[in-house]
């Protein structure tokens, strides 16, 4: 099977899971406490006119898949309908200026895992004299560190103690939103780079005992390109299938670190909308987020038939 067969059908079957998944996302909502006219209303009684104005406006009088039908045609245009909660804006303009932030934090906080999980589990799988203890002593530390806990720490010592990095916000510009974003990427990271860090340890220590890095050894051939041909390539399958899961959930529990360091981001925005039952907004970060899942997804199984034809051949 070709490279370009094996991506068409992923590309097929991650559309079929998505139009499952819009289903879901837009049922499941009118299946939650509360309902539309309350948070319009405020709580309040309404008379009758006034009741039948905002189900008109908001196109609630229509049968359900009726109104799935309507949703899923706009969201394919980029319209996800209005807001309840924001007078009537349209959910799109209200979500662009956080998708920026929240991307950017997910990729600086990608970036730290790959680069130090990734290398300290190479360390940690090839030395495993004192160095490579260390690693893992540090790794299992790391991973008892959930994400908030983290926030709270490096807050303390790094904001309000030492005074180097801000305490709230997601900065202005570009460079502004680098350094407002750095501790935010870091306790997102912490937690996920020691499990990357085993993950990689693990794999690479399996393929170094292997038969045939043995046999490789044995025929004089140099270590550095038994390490890089035959250790570090077989060891990437596994390495990088959870690297794609780690930076899929990054999406997701970027909520948490949003929370804590008040970056103004879809995470952060998620919970707002949650609270305030603004089924248009929260339909629509869901959705977002499923793409986002879906899209890593796939770049994973697409690397998985570069790094080993045999998967294009099953």
């Amino acid at each position: 099977m070709s490279f370009i067969s094996i991506a068409v059908k992923r590309v097929a079957a991650i559309l079929t899971v998505l139009l499952v998944t819009s289903f879901l996302i837009f049922s499941a909502l009118y299946l939650a406490p509360g309902n539309p006219i309350t948070t319009l209303s405020g709580g309040r009684d309404l008379a009758p006119a006034a009741r039948a104005a905002l189900v008109q406006q908001y196109d609630l009088n229509q049968p359900f898949l009726e109104r799935y039908v309507h949703w899923l045609g706009g969201v394919t245009h980029g319209d996800f309908g209005t807001s309840i909660v924001a007078q009537g804006q349209p959910v799109g303009s209200l979500l662009t200026p956080r998708l920026g932030t929240t991307a950017l934090l997910v990729v600086m906080s990608a970036v730290l895992i790959l680069v130090v999980g990734t290398l300290a589990g190479i360390v940690a799988g090839l030395y495993r004299g004192k160095l490579g203890l260390s690693v893992t002593a540090l790794a299992a530390v790391g991973l008892a560190v959930p994400s908030f806990v983290a926030a709270v720490l490096l807050v303390s010592v790094f904001a309000v103690g030492l005074g180097w990095f801000p305490v709230f916000g997601s900065g202005s510009g570009f460079l502004d939103r680098i350094w407002h974003l750095t501790l935010p990427a870091i306790a997102l990271a912490i937690s996920n780079i020691a499990y990357l860090a085993r993950i990689s340890e693990t794999a690479i220590a399996h393929e170094a005992e292997a038969e045939h890095v043995a046999t490789a050894r044995s025929r004089g051939i140099p270590n550095r390109l038994v390490v890089r041909r035959h250790i570090l390539r077989n060891a990437a399958i596994p390495i990088s299938t959870t690297a794609g899961l780690i930076t899929a959930y990054l999406v997701v529990g970027a909520s948490v670190v949003e929370t804590a360091f008040g970056v103004n981001g879809i995470g952060s925005y998620l919970v707002q909308a949650v609270v305030r039952s603004d089924f248009a907004v929260v339909q629509a970060i869901s959705l977002i987020v499923v793409v986002a899942f879906l899209c890593i997804n796939l770049v994973v199984d697409l690397l998985y038939a570069r790094l080993d034809p045999r998967i294009g051949r099953e």
